[in-house]
């Protein structure tokens, strides 16, 4: 998979937003990138002078990888609840990282411990699935939450239920990512 044409695919579906006399060939990207016509999950983050600036992303692979980051790069600069719409004066400044997901595999466990042992920090990320609530951390989390107390704790918060949610059969879900990002 050319991951870098993710990378061109997420930059020009922020610039045409700002600038809409601009159109992107998706006919062009889909006949030379096959990949880009497989329906996959992928999550686009934004990162304004090495901090997180926008973030968003697909849990299942519905639409067709183009749709997917073209649609995730715009919402990570424009949607992302947790940060205002990026400026035009920052998108030259902007680095942008694209994961694309593995499909997922349920984990089956019995408790927080057996969960330990199941899941590969640094190499897995994480679904939490409990009643109507649902949240994920990429692997790349692990960067900032190293131990696994950190980053379940975390992933609880996120998801706004509490860690005991594994006594009473919460669903995980881990996959892996393949990631690109600009320097």
């Amino acid at each position: 998979m050319d991951l870098k044409i993710l990378l061109d695919v997420a930059r020009k579906s922020i610039f045409t937003y700002f600038d809409k006399s601009l159109v992107l060939n998706k006919d062009y990207y889909l006949s030379n990138y096959d990949e880009l016509s497989e329906n996959r999950a992928s999550f686009v983050a934004l990162k304004l002078n090495g901090r997180l600036r926008g973030s968003f992303g697909s849990f299942n692979a519905s639409k067709q990888l183009f749709e997917d980051v073209f649609d995730n790069a715009r919402k990570a600069a424009f949607n992302d609840p947790s940060f205002e719409p990026i400026e035009i004066k920052d998108f030259t400044n902007i680095k942008i990282e694209v994961s694309v997901l593995t499909p997922f595999t349920k984990i089956d466990y019995i408790d927080k411990y057996d969960l330990k042992e199941k899941i590969i920090p640094k190499k897995h990320g994480v679904i939490l699935e409990y009643q109507d609530k649902k949240a994920t951390f990429l692997p790349q989390v692990w960067d900032e939450l190293q131990t696994f107390e950190q980053f379940i704790t975390s992933l609880c918060l996120k998801a706004g239920v509490s860690s005991s949610c594994f006594e009473n059969n919460a669903k995980v879900f881990i996959y892996e990512v393949i990631k690109e990002k600009e320097e």
